[in-house]
């Protein structure tokens, strides 16, 4: 028998649409600027890479560390989209 989590448990999750080269330099800038405690907290996960686009998802709450981390560095990584599902980033 599998338990479930009640939906105010669960954690809440943002996926970012980014333009960059490869998974390791997004790693490396985030933890650069927020180290590993808020890695820790932020918990991301790369879902999927196409191309140039990788798909990042991150804890809700430290959404706008993240956001942080791209705009403080001199690399040319951008956030093309932000959504609260992944069927939103499609569009």
């Amino acid at each position: 028998m599998k338990l479930k989590l009640k939906p105010s448990l669960r954690v809440k999750r943002r996926y970012l649409l980014l333009s960059a080269e490869s998974k390791e330099k997004v790693e490396k800038l985030i933890l650069d600027y927020i180290g590993i405690l808020g890695w820790a907290k932020a918990s991301p996960v790369f879902i999927n890479s196409h191309s140039k686009d990788i798909i990042l998802s991150v804890n809700r709450k430290s959404l706008d560390d993240i956001k942080a981390s791209f705009e403080m560095s001199d690399s040319n990584i951008k956030i093309l989209k932000i959504s609260g599902t992944l069927k939103g980033l499609e569009k």
